[in-house]
């Protein structure tokens, strides 16, 4: 009897753990509840877009762009054609000065009287004579160098003084041509940025409002032609290369001016020995 019911009771047990074993599969289900209400409440990422469409034409900074160009390009007007009159009232004087200096000094019958005439004038030649006559008379040298003075060879000293002297009355005459040539370089530039930043607003604009009339881009448009033709035309630009490239020529014929009559009065010292001892006839240097 006992042989016949064993295998009744290991085929319950196998029942039941076969029973257990399935019945967890199905408790373990994941439900999708939660993952689907988290994917439709994410929100999608925008980007913030600054100084663009409406926040563009809203901006302060939009306002102020065109204005501050337009100043900005009258401030180098005003300094060009204040610089026009400025080299120009200097550059007649130079010429003014230096016109009867050379007139006065190559009449004179000696270089002690030409020395006294360079002494009395005024100008950049008369500075370059002074200097040039100091180094022949010695005066250039402190009184306890007097015998350093007669081993210098002053041929040698002569000609480097005119040129230092001439370099000095260069660095007068080309001072503030460097900010006009950088005027006539800068402000088509300057201008031209004006010019984008008045189209960009008409095209914003236009793209907000989905109008093109006239009453919708007047104003941009208006600011943008201001801004070239200050920037190009007459009022910046174009004024300050035709200073620049005036004054340039001037300079030249100055220095021209100055060269010779540097190597003039280094010829007349050289035939006088690097004296201003020797007595001419009167008829002038």
């Amino acid at each position: 009897m006992t042989e016949k019911t064993l295998p009744a009771l290991a085929s319950s047990d196998s029942s039941q753990s076969t029973a257990q074993t399935t019945q967890p599969s199905s408790l373990a289900a994941p439900t999708p509840s939660t993952s689907n209400t988290a994917t439709e409440t994410a929100v999608p990422f925008q980007p913030e877009t600054a100084l663009f469409g409406n926040e563009l034409l809203s901006s302060p900074l939009s306002s102020l762009v065109v204005p501050t160009v337009l100043g900005v390009l009258i401030f180098f007007s005003v300094v060009t054609w204040a610089a026009l009159l400025i080299k120009g009232v200097q550059f007649s004087r130079f010429r003014r000065q230096n016109k009867q200096f050379s007139y006065q000094f190559w009449k004179s019958p000696d270089l002690v009287e030409g020395g006294q005439v360079a002494r009395q004038s005024q100008g950049s030649l008369a500075r370059i004579a002074r200097v040039g006559l100091d180094v022949i008379s010695g005066n250039d040298i402190s009184t306890h160098r007097r015998e350093l003075a007669r081993k210098i060879n002053r041929g040698e000293r002569l000609e480097r003084s005119l040129r230092q002297q001439i370099l000095r009355e260069r660095r007068v005459l080309e001072g503030g041509l460097a900010i006009v040539a950088s005027i006539g370089s800068t402000a088509p530039f300057i201008g031209l940025f004006g010019t984008v930043w008045g189209i960009m607003e008409a095209l914003v604009r236009i793209g907000i409002t989905g109008e093109a009339g006239l009453d919708s881009v007047a104003g941009p448009i208006g600011h943008a032609l201001i801004a070239t033709g200050i920037g190009i035309g007459i009022a910046a630009a174009v004024p300050a290369v035709l200073v620049y490239n005036y004054f340039v020529r001037r300079f030249k014929l100055a220095s021209g001016d100055m060269e010779a009559f540097a190597e003039e009065f280094y010829s007349l010292a050289q035939e006088t020995g690097f004296s201003t001892e020797l007595q001419h006839d009167g008829s002038g240097i």
